[in-house]
């Protein structure tokens, strides 16, 4: 084994070639139009620390080398918080990239962490059950024993190639590698809602694109900007990506905001039906064949990325980053780019979206429902306590009595309606729900002030930006570093 903690390196590649890149490029368009501190901007622009651990696992009678990276970008606020990603694309200036996004997304939606991120290059479906869990488990003991997991210093949650079941793993071992720690529980989320997770966690950021967008819609200035219609309903709408966030985005907005899906694209090519697609049936299609070809009710088309382009109205782009470039942006026929995952548009790719008039809903804040949920189960976990607990008896029996009072005061019965409306109180799904919402809206509202307000800010993506720079800076001005 050898892990080492490594000092941020500057990008040897040439400007617009990385993933690194595109978000320090976009950062310094934001930094452009603030005055702030002096060397503040120097320091927020890198990764603080990054690990780097190599280890042996045992798999079917000999080892295999295993390579992870954990970084943090900004310890401004602690924990640090971000996800953990099995892939085997994942290398170290991709996980700097996603801890920097972290940062500014917590700020973004006023969630009190620092920016993390990690990663193992690896290739999940290479592997059974027994063997991912081996490999989970030594890569937790990895960055137990560097101090880059921890409830109070730095929480994992789940990201790509991950889910519930590997967090699971992860706060299992970290519990039997520090049982003195009350909080133990708490150095991971995104865990079973069994295993001290929270319900709702699994479709948080999947809800957040759609709170997101229903907010978005409800400013009629803002829709003016795409030159479409008020209202999701009837929507067209592309989604690239029907993972967990793509897959519960799709859901939510077609069953609740009737949107129409018209097109999915996955790994090994895309769909399309011009009259709609029925999400649960696609969803139960690709769970069964882990792909979208042979789907009887669409038209398969074998180059999906091209589907990007196809004419809607919202595309929404949930899978890997760097998915549209200064090669296909300016093919882009979608009025709306809501972002539901991290770095989907490269720099190049956004200047030129942003001269065609394109409206873009910004990564950084629009895909931050999951570390919003997050949030709320990791102050489960501190605060030993379910969400609901201890006043739900008394929200219902406060309830009660305003029935009582209605019906004395004007002779007659409440319908039965308004009294469960009345009387019911909030299970966990629906508290977890109503924070998340109002944190979507909350966030949102800012970012257009910015936007409206300030000549100098060209787009959303920087308006987000320039709200997170300047939560973080009065941060670190406060505690007078």
């Amino acid at each position: 084994m050898s892990a080492t903690a490594t000092a941020p390196k500057n990008n040897s590649k040439a400007h617009g070639t990385s993933f690194l890149n595109s978000v320090y490029q976009m950062y310094d368009r934001a930094v452009a139009t603030l005055e702030l501190p002096e060397g503040f901007a120097e320091k927020m622009r890198h990764c603080h620390s990054v690990l780097q651990v190599r280890f042996p696992v045992k798999i079917k009678g000999r080892y295999q080398i295993f390579s992870g990276w954990r970084a943090v970008h900004s310890e401004h606020r602690l924990p640090v918080k971000g996800g953990i990603r099995y892939a085997p694309e994942v290398v170290q200036e991709e996980v700097e990239a996603l801890a920097a996004l972290m940062s500014y997304k917590c700020a973004i939606v006023d969630v009190p962490f620092g920016g993390s991120k990690g990663g193992l290059k690896i290739n999940p479906r290479d592997y059974d059950e027994d063997e991912l869990e081996r490999i989970t488990r030594r890569f937790t003991r990895e960055l137990a024993a560097a101090g880059f997991i921890s409830p109070s210093r730095n929480v994992p949650a789940p990201d790509m190639g991950t889910s519930s079941r590997e967090m699971a793993w992860i706060a299992d071992t970290y519990r039997a590698l520090y049982p003195g720690d009350i909080n133990a529980i708490a150095c991971v989320t995104g865990k079973p809602a069994t295993q001290s997770g929270i319900v709702g966690r699994r479709e948080a950021t999947g809800r957040g694109v759609q709170y997101g967008l229903q907010e978005f819609f409800g400013h009629k200035r803002d829709v003016g900007l795409t030159g479409l219609s008020d209202g999701l309903g009837g929507k067209r709408v592309v989604v690239q990506g029907f993972g967990n966030v793509g897959y519960h985005a799709a859901r939510f907005l077609q069953e609740e905001d009737g949107v129409k899906i018209t097109a999915v694209v996955e790994r090994d090519g895309a769909i399309v039906n011009e009259d709609g697609l029925n999400v649960e049936s696609v969803y139960a299609w690709i769970l069964e064949h882990r792909g979208v070809k042979g789907y009887p009710e669409a038209t398969f088309v074998e180059d999906g990325k091209s589907v990007l382009e196809h004419d809607c109205d919202i595309l929404i782009p949930a899978a890997l980053e760097g998915q549209i470039t200064a090669e296909n942006a300016s093919n882009i026929k979608a009025r709306l780019i809501a972002e539901a995952a991290n770095g989907p548009v490269t720099f190049e790719g956004d200047e030129i979206l942003r001269k065609m008039g394109k409206v873009i809903i910004p990564d950084a804040y629009l895909n931050a429902g999951g570390v919003t949920v997050s949030y709320f189960e990791w102050i489960k976990n501190i605060s030993h306590i379910r969400f609901g607990r201890i006043e739900n008896r008394l929200d219902s029996v406060r309830g009660e009595a305003i029935v009582e009072t209605i019906e004395n005061m004007l002779g007659s019965k409440v319908p039965q309606n308004l009294v469960e409306r009345i009387c019911t109180t909030g299970d966990e799904l629906t508290l977890v729900r109503s924070g998340l919402q109002d944190t979507m809206c909350r966030a949102y509202n800012e970012i257009r002030d910015v936007y409206w307000t300030r000549k100098n800010v060209p787009d959303l993506r920087t308006a987000a930006f320039v709200v997170a720079l300047g939560k973080i800076s009065r941060s670190f001005q406060e505690m007078g570093i």
